[in-house]
C-alpha cells in the first residue's frame, strides 16, 4: 500500500474519532447553571395590645436570640385591669356559691314559724266565721257582720297560703335557672380575668426567633395601637435561595437534590444547599433573572435551602447555582 493512501486512512480515522468524541460530548447533559438571590425572611414585630412604649432594649444591627426581651409597654393600666378582673371573679363566685348553697337553716325555721302563725290565725278566723254563720241562721246576726267574718277568714287563708309557699321555696332552694345564670356569670368573669392576664403578659415584646435587628421604627414614649410595627427582625435561619428554571431543564431539579452555591465574594468556596420546593405552576420570568435566555420564557420557581449558611449571606445577594452532572436525577 502506498504511503499517501495510509496517510489518508489515518486522517479519515482521526476525523471519525474526533467526530465521535464531539458527538458524544454533545449528547451528554451539560452541567446546569442557574442564577438566584438570597431570600432571608423578616418578621415585623409588634405588641398585641396598645399603650405607651416604655422601653426598647435593642438597636439596629444587634444580634437577637429567641425569647429575648426586646421592649416593654407601660404596665400600669393592665395591672389595674387585672386587679379589677380578679375582684369581679370573687364577686361572681360568691354569688354562685350563695345560689348553690340555698337558704340558711335560720331562714327556713323563720318561714316555718310564719306558717304556724298563719295557720293559727286562719283556724281562729274559720271558727269565728262558723259561729257567725250560726247566728245568721237564727236571725241573731246582721248580714254585714257575717260578711266581715267571711272576709277575715279569706284574708287569713290567703296569708296562710303565702307563708306555705315561702316555706316551700326555702326548703327547695334556688331554681336551676338561677343557679345556671350565676354559674354563667362566674365563667364570664373568669374568662375576663384570663384575658386581663394575657393582656398584661403581652405588654412585653419577646423575640420569636434568632436573627438580626433590621429596623427600629419607634422610640420610647410613643403611643401605640395594637399591631403597630415596632421592630423588624431578619431571621438567621432558614436562609433560602430563590431561583428559576425553564421547562427543558426541569427534569434536572428535584426536591432533595444537592446544589452548589457560589457568591462573588467567595467564588472558589461554594455553599451547599438542597432543593426544598419546586413550584407546580409556571410563571413569566421575573425581571431580576440574569440569564438572557430565560428573560422571555415561562419558568418554574425553585427554593433552595442553604445547609451551611453564615453571616456573609445577605438579603437579595446574587448567587450562582451549580448542578453537577454526577447528581443528575433520572
Amino acid at each position: 500500500m502506498k504511503k499517501p493512501v495510509i496517510v489518508v486512512l489515518i486522517i479519515v480515522l482521526l476525523a471519525a474519532l474526533a467526530g465521535g468524541w464531539f458527538w458524544y460530548q454533545s449528547t451528554r447533559d451539560k452541567e446546569l447553571t442557574l442564577y438566584g438571590n438570597v431570600d432571608i425572611r423578616t418578621v415585623n414585630m409588634s405588641f398585641r395590645v396598645g399603650g405607651r412604649l416604655q422601653a426598647l432594649n435593642v438597636d439596629e444591627g444587634e444580634t437577637i436570640k429567641a425569647g429575648q426581651t426586646l421592649g416593654q409597654l407601660d404596665r400600669a393600666p393592665y395591672e389595674n385591669a387585672l386587679q379589677q378582673a380578679k375582684a369581679n371573679v370573687s364577686t361572681a363566685r360568691a354569688q354562685y356559691e350563695l345560689m348553690t348553697a340555698g337558704y340558711r337553716a335560720e331562714e327556713i325555721a323563720q318561714a316555718s314559724a310564719a306558717v304556724t302563725q298563719a295557720q293559727a290565725a286562719y283556724d281562729y278566723a274559720q271558727k269565728f266565721y262558723q259561729r257567725q254563720q250560726g247566728l245568721w241562721n237564727s236571725r241573731a246576726l246582721s248580714a254585714n257582720d257575717l260578711e266581715n267574718a267571711r272576709s277575715s277568714r279569706d284574708q287569713a287563708q290567703a296569708s296562710l297560703k303565702s307563708a306555705q309557699d315561702k316555706l316551700s321555696q326555702y326548703q327547695a332552694g334556688n331554681r336551676p335557672q338561677e343557679i345556671a345564670q350565676a354559674q354563667a356569670s362566674l365563667e364570664q368573669a373568669e374568662a375576663q380575668l384570663a384575658q386581663a392576664a394575657l393582656d398584661l403578659q403581652d405588654t412585653t415584646l419577646l423575640s420569636p426567633s434568632d436573627g438580626t435587628l433590621l429596623t427600629r421604627a419607634l422610640e420610647p414614649g410613643s403611643m401605640l395601637n395594637a399591631g403597630s410595627t415596632v421592630l423588624t427582625l431578619s431571621l438567621t435561619r432558614p436562609v433560602w435561595i430563590r431561583a428559576y428554571v425553564d421547562e427543558p431543564n426541569l427534569g434536572q431539579t428535584k426536591p432533595g437534590r444537592e446544589v452548589l452555591l457560589y457568591t462573588d465574594g467567595r467564588p472558589d468556596k461554594p455553599y451547599h444547599g438542597k432543593i426544598g420546593f419546586i413550584s407546580p405552576t409556571a410563571e413569566f420570568t421575573p425581571k431580576n433573572v440574569e440569564t438572557p435566555d430565560l428573560r422571555t420564557d415561562l419558568v418554574y420557581r425553585l427554593r433552595i435551602i442553604v445547609t451551611d449558611a453564615d453571616d456573609a449571606l445577605r438579603q437579595g445577594m446574587p448567587v450562582t447555582l451549580s448542578f453537577p452532572n454526577g447528581q443528575r436525577n433520572e
